[in-house]
């Protein structure tokens, strides 16, 4: 079995996940059980939640209601609430918790790296002990700023320890720089989940790497290769965004079905 099967999903239908952040506005204590049930009809097998020690019961019990799974989950573990992340992710049942974001001024030098990857590697120490893997997600900085004509992401993910997975954002790898096509072969199977959209690029900042819209196709089937799960996520979005939701879930079905 390869790692993209994750937590064995309860049917054969190919793991097809959405973050939460998507639908930030419609998971209140009154809202989440009905939107979890909206993603569920989608065709979504799986949620990454990201505020997961707001009502950790309330979460594990819709997601249980809805027969959702939840592999992973965005949490800072480098920070002082890391063992509070950890009692969360046991709870839920999760298997990876992934640092969503780091400061952009921490990875302007190596040895500012070096302390961002050595923090991260400490977790991830603590968290197998407990059966959990850390991750890392990036954003467009970590491609766009360089460090000796080296991009930070490639000297971070050198220094992050082996056991530590990666959640490739695909948009934002591209628009730092990036050519995600030839980015995900190279970090093999660390790669553990894939961010993905359909929706048009943002015009600021411009994309800079290339351009992976049109070929999101390709950029599956690599993740696929790989056995990273899809993970689709909507940041930026006009009006109701569940039709968007229904709209990219029949898209990126067909394709990791494929």
């Amino acid at each position: 079995m390869s790692h993209a099967d994750h937590d064995s999903p309860r049917s054969q239908t190919a793991p097809l996940g959405v973050q939460l952040y998507s639908v930030r506005d419609d998971i209140g204590p009154e809202q989440l059980s009905g939107t979890l049930r909206a993603l569920a009809a989608m065709g979504f097998t799986h949620v990454e939640p990201y505020r997961i020690l707001d009502d950790t019961d309330k979460l594990a019990a819709t997601l249980e209601e809805t027969g959702l799974r939840a592999t992973a989950a965005h949490a800072n573990v480098v920070t002082a609430e890391r063992d509070d992340y950890l009692a969360a992710a046991r709870r839920l049942g999760l298997g990876t918790l992934i640092v969503p974001w780091t400061d952009p001024e921490r990875l302007r030098d190596r040895d500012g790296i070096a302390a961002v990857a050595g923090a991260i590697n400490d977790a991830a120490r603590v968290a197998a002990g407990q059966g959990i893997r850390v991750g890392y997600h990036n954003h467009d900085f970590e491609f766009s700023q360089h460090v000796d004509g080296v991009p930070a992401y490639e000297i971070l993910t050198d220094a992050l320890d082996e056991s530590v997975g990666l959640e490739v954002d695909t948009h934002w790898a591209s628009v730092g720089g990036a050519d995600v096509l030839a980015l995900l072969p190279r970090l093999g199977d660390r790669v553990r989940f894939l961010h993905v959209t359909n929706e048009p690029p943002d015009d600021d900042p411009p994309v800079l790497g290339v351009d992976i819209a049109g070929r999101m196709d390709e950029v599956i089937a690599a993740g696929r290769g790989l056995g990273a799960m899809t993970v689709l996520e909507i940041v930026v979005h006009e009006g109701d965004v569940f039709p968007v939701l229904e709209r990219n879930a029949a898209f990126f079905r067909k394709l990791v079905d494929a």
